[in-house]
């Protein structure tokens, strides 16, 4: 790993309006191109920190050291029995409460970096979504390479994915757009073959799911951030575009909400696998092509039961950022 070094971090102290001289160790890491700066916080307080600003300042591709947001790795809240504690930052500062993606690095991590003897391979991460668990699969070098994750139940009620629809109770499936989205029919839909329909799921975060046959062509720089804040989503939302190749195969593209388009989801690997099941054309497995690489959805027994994912989890290099 390559030892780098960065500047321009002045972190805010909390509940002081002065600068301060900071220093933090990170780690670069993704899963299939989704790449966030991770910190140990079982090495390194960071009580002080303002961490949505640093989110913010580190994630810059420019200026910064380049990623979708800021992943701290702690100890677990008392009395949570978990191995460790995922706090997650999108690039814009704002909260996640969870990140497909991002579990699996922080699994990785702390694996190979002795944070939790994982006993049979197996781990728990505490998360704002609640307690997964995760199952590492170990390269030839002994470091782990894959994880699979408990992504738990998707959630279908539409009050709690949330969406804000008087008068609808239960799964949002094939909702006409018309019924909730001022959008007008644009050359590109017709293009791309786009169906006027979402479906949205949240797995922890929220999703919305159109289909279309081209996802190639879906200008997701104009149109992810008008569906990002559409008022019938009060959390703002995950605009995925996807295409069917079989019923075990499919292609999608995302607007991540707080980050912008991104190479790659977990969260939305595993809304698209659901919504294509409920719409009846995926199978209770398949695998989801995403713009930096495959992930393998399982929801082998339906609703109300968990959804798994497999994926690889990569160390890039390690470094501090210091001003």
């Amino acid at each position: 790993h390559t030892e780098w070094r960065g500047s321009g971090l002045r972190a805010k102290l909390v509940g002081r309006g002065d600068v301060r001289v900071a220093r933090i160790e990170f780690t670069k890491m993704h899963g299939i191109g989704n790449d966030y700066v991770y910190v140990d916080c079982f090495k390194q307080s960071m009580a002080a920190v303002d961490a949505p600003a640093l989110s913010q300042v580190i994630s810059d591709r420019h200026k910064g050291i380049g990623s979708d947001g800021l992943i701290l790795i702690t100890p677990p809240t008392k009395d949570v029995a978990a191995d460790v504690r995922m706090e997650m930052y999108n690039a814009d500062g704002s909260r996640g409460k969870m990140c497909g993606n991002g579990v699996r690095c922080v699994a990785k991590y702390a694996v190979d970096h002795g944070l939790t003897k994982a006993a049979n391979d197996r781990l728990t991460v505490e998360t704002d979504r609640g307690v997964l668990t995760l199952v590492v699969h170990r390269g030839s070098d002994g470091k782990v390479d894959r994880v699979r994750v408990d992504m738990g139940p998707p959630i279908l009620e539409a009050s709690d994915i949330p969406v804000a629809i008087p008068g609808h109770k239960g799964p949002l499936v094939r909702l006409p757009l018309s019924k909730c989205i001022p959008l007008e029919p644009a050359a590109w839909m017709e293009n791309c073959r786009v169906e006027m329909f979402m479906t949205c799921v949240s797995m922890g975060n929220p999703h919305m799911v159109v289909f279309c046959e081209n996802v190639a062509g879906v200008p997701l720089e104009s149109i992810g951030p008008f569906l990002e804040r559409q008022n019938i989503f009060p959390e703002r939302v995950n605009v995925h575009f996807a295409s069917i190749q079989s019923r075990t195969e499919a292609t999608m593209r995302t607007w991540e909400r707080g980050s912008g388009i991104t190479w790659a989801c977990g969260t939305g690997a595993c809304a698209v696998h659901v919504a294509g099941v409920l719409e009846k054309r995926l199978d209770s497995s398949a695998t989801i092509h995403l713009p930096g690489g495959d992930l393998s959805i399982e929801w082998p027994e339906g609703e109300g039961t968990s959804v798994f994912m497999t994926g690889p989890a990569t160390e890039v290099f390690r470094g501090v950022w210091e001003d």
